[in-house]
């Protein structure tokens, strides 16, 4: 497959059977996709004990917003990648180089090839961001947890007041409540005989993702064409 067909579906099938697949037992490792934090949107995200963003940028994506992305990603998340095609590499690599961010490079064969490992980076936490994410049920519960009750006020009043309550709980320990959260939305298996192609979609497709006979029939019929 020439570079510039390789499109964003591409490089997040390619992650999520390269990086998770591969690497990872599904049954303690969920990902997830398209993500909001702040004001932007994580291309792939992986947890396994800590989360792990992935932002993508193809051949022919810019790189214009990406220092805001990183900012945004920090406000929830302590460890990010840049995933690149080739010819990005030299660009990301001079763009990141005094940052945490990590980078790995699409190749050609459809390989990810590691050329950089994040680092640590925790100082962007945000308490806001952190309550963004979670669903009322998630934030709730971890009241729940800590403070054995949930604000009694009016309901213009509770969201703000369960944030404030929030704020009262370690940033970090708030965070690896968050990650769990996360991980049980999404923590699934798929079946074995999904073609490597459509393993992402499978995965995502909440409809169907674990109708195999379905798919089978689907990519059966792309192959006659």
């Amino acid at each position: 497959m020439d570079c510039h067909d390789r499109n964003e579906n591409y490089f997040k099938n390619t992650i999520f059977n390269r990086l998770l697949l591969d690497k990872h037992d599904l049954y303690d490792t969920a990902a997830l996709t398209e993500l909001p934090i702040a004001d932007s949107k994580a291309d792939f995200i992986m947890i396994n004990g800590t989360g792990i963003v992935y932002e993508i940028k193809s051949d022919l994506d810019n790189f214009s917003r990406l220092e805001s992305q990183i900012a945004d990603y920090y406000k929830a998340f302590t460890y990010v990648y840049l995933v690149v095609g080739k010819e990005q590499y030299k660009k990301a690599k001079e763009i990141l180089k005094e940052t945490k961010v990590g980078i790995y490079v699409l190749c050609e064969k459809g390989n990810l090839l590691c050329r950089k490992k994040a680092g640590y980076h925790n100082k962007g936490l945000s308490y806001d961001t952190i309550a963004q994410i979670l669903r009322k049920r998630e934030y709730e519960n971890i009241l729940l947890h800590h403070f054995g009750k949930l604000p009694q006020v009016n309901q213009f009043q509770y969201y703000r007041e369960c944030v404030s309550w929030l704020k009262r709980i370690n940033i970090l320990t708030l965070q690896r409540e968050m990650l769990h959260c996360l991980k049980q939305r999404t923590l699934l298996t798929i079946e074995e005989k999904i073609p490597y192609e459509l393993k992402y979609y499978a995965y995502f497709t909440k409809e169907n993702r674990n109708d195999c006979e379905m798919i089978q029939k689907f990519w059966g019929r792309k192959l006659e064409v």
